[in-house]
């Protein structure tokens, strides 16, 4: 051996003070932990899918710029969502099943509000590119588009007849649920960004022709604005006024007379906007409702806030006819019925109870039942179906350089849904004003409950909805629902679990056995698989399910 020392070569016991990194522990696994970004469900329930998990976590951190640079990613209308989105992210919200789902539509508005407060802008697109895209129609779904593609520099003509872009933001929804200088606050950053308005109706096959030949593209986002009836209701009626009619008039301050006692028939938003209006304008209101309560299509908390505010409800029943009461006003004769949702939305089975027979005075009836789109200046021209214009799921149209959105190409009525299809338009029109083919990326699976270390999470309820009393909502036009503070912005955003999304909170870094984890410089973590037995201890204690175990085959 020539005097040199044997134990000079073999490795160094488990009692030395030297490194251990001589031993590869690495591998004796079947497994090894990656750190992964899958969607959170919010993510995937958000009509605009939304970048929740992000932008709260950002709130939380106190920085509130940086979260509306983020959320108006996706949603140029946080302040407006915040007061009005029927939110289907909270019920998606992982953590619904663990105490209280985390208040996205609250926490929205308060990210909203600040950034109209602070005068928060948009940048101008950094290039100017020669296509030119039109948009006919300047509500929700038009409005999300021109954002989007203005953003990527395409120049943008909205054709809009009414004298106030918004659409049914401005003209169907009241003012103590949606205040104007909010709306017209969020609207006026998108015309901003160079956004070319012409009040112009597009209500003719040549009209639409002229401008689609003028145009590198055309989005169709003119809502849908023709009432449905009621074949018992006489059109003609001195008693009866259209629910959208009756809210674009008491929107714009002049509400008809419509005697003392009021019937608003339907069971949706819409129905409530009206008889919580003529509510606001004297009335004694009634809503008729086909729905049982739990079933309407109204949020919970509009009819919850309605019943406080002196309105009747009389659900699961159906109006049967209408005659002249003895004296002034009419009786609507009416039964009790049993509702089943149908399959498809719209969709439904009515049967009525024998013998529950029951009728209501009234002076006026305000049916608001829904609304359809008026095709006639498209119907020759772009594929339609069912009342509706046919769009892909990236809102393409069958005719050439024609995309479509919002009521007029889905009965999905909500404004976050036409803001959703807006955005999605866009992106395609920009990709085809490109020439870049279409992403076949496939839908990727949400972060489970079961992902998320739960016990780094102290079970807490979540913020509590403000509102004013009835008496102080009904003696002006101030809205009902009130914001959050500030410090009740930020313990909410603290609720949030973060699925998906690292925090960088050293979990795995703390808890590994094996000092397998190393912190990377620009932030998060990287594997040393030298080192890495798979034991599995990261995943079980990361709090936000962003580590996730996979099977190495060697």
């Amino acid at each position: 051996m020539g005097g040199s020392d044997p134990l000079a070569i073999l490795p160094p016991t488990t009692w030395t003070t030297g490194s251990t990194e001589v031993f590869k522990t690495g591998t004796w696994r079947a497994q090894l932990p990656q750190y992964v970004n899958p969607p959170s469900p919010c993510h995937q329930a958000c009509p605009v899918n939304g970048e929740i998990a992000r932008w709260i976590g950002l709130a939380h951190q106190r920085d509130f710029r940086g979260a509306w640079e983020v959320l108006t990613i996706n949603n140029p209308f946080p302040a407006v969502a915040g007061r009005i989105c029927h939110h289907p992210c909270e019920s998606a919200c992982n953590r619904g099943a663990y105490d209280e789902s985390v208040s996205i539509c609250k926490l929205e508005r308060a990210v909203g509000d600040m950034a109209l407060a602070e005068g928060w802008a948009y940048p101008m697109p950094a290039v100017e590119r020669a296509g030119h895209v039109a948009i006919i129609g300047g509500g929700p779904s038009g409005l999300s588009a021109a954002f989007q593609l203005r953003r990527r520099g395409w120049r943008v003509t909205i054709y809009e007849p009414q004298p106030e872009l918004g659409g049914l933001m401005r003209y169907g929804i009241p003012s103590y649920r949606l205040s104007r200088p909010v709306l017209d606050g969020e609207i006026a950053r998108i015309v901003a960004l160079g956004v070319q308005v012409k009040r112009e109706r597009i209500a003719t096959l040549a009209e639409f022709e002229r401008v689609r030949a003028a145009h590198d593209a055309v989005y169709v986002a003119i809502g849908a604005g023709r009432p449905k009836r009621l074949p018992q209701l006489p059109a003609s009626a001195p008693w009866l006024i259209d629910g959208a009619e009756y809210l674009a008039r008491a929107n714009a301050g002049s509400p008809p007379d419509l005697g003392r006692r009021v019937v608003v028939i339907g069971g949706g938003s819409a129905a409530l906007d009206a008889a919580r209006s003529a509510r606001r304008a004297g009335h004694d209101v009634t809503i008729l409702s086909l729905e049982r309560a739990d079933q309407m299509p109204a949020q919970r908390e509009e009819v919850k806030e309605a019943l406080e505010e002196g309105i009747t409800l009389v659900d699961g029943a159906m109006l049967n006819a209408v005659r002249p009461a003895d004296g002034s006003g009419i009786v609507i004769s009416c039964q009790k019925v049993t509702f089943e949702p149908g399959p498809v939305r719209g969709q439904f089975k009515v049967t009525p109870v024998e013998g529950a027979e029951f009728t209501l005075a009234a002076h006026a009836i305000i049916p608001s039942i829904g609304q359809d789109p008026d095709l006639a200046a498209l119907a020759a021209q772009v594929p339609a179906e069912r009342g509706l214009l046919v769009a892909d799921r990236r809102q393409a149209t069958g005719a050439d350089k024609v995309w479509a959105g919002g009521d007029v190409a889905s009965m999905a009525r909500f404004v976050t849904e036409a803001v959703g299809m807006g955005k999605r338009a866009a992106l395609d029109i920009d990709r085809a004003l490109r020439g870049a083919p279409a992403s076949q990326a496939a839908a990727e699976a949400p972060v489970g409950l079961d992902a998320i270390a739960l016990h780094h999470h102290p079970k807490t309820a979540r913020v509590a909805q403000r509102v004013r009393p009835p008496v102080e909502r009904l003696a002006g036009g101030l809205e009902v629902q009130l914001g959050l503070e500030l410090e009740q912005a930020l313990a909410e955003a603290g609720r949030c679990f973060s699925c998906g999304t690292c925090t960088n909170c050293d979990n795995c870094f703390v808890y590994c056995p094996d000092l397998a984890i190393r912190r990377l410089d620009g932030g998060g973590y990287e594997v040393l698989t030298d080192y890495c037995k798979g034991c599995g201890m990261c995943v079980k204690e990361c709090p936000t399910g962003s580590i996730s175990m996979h099977e190495e085959i060697r």
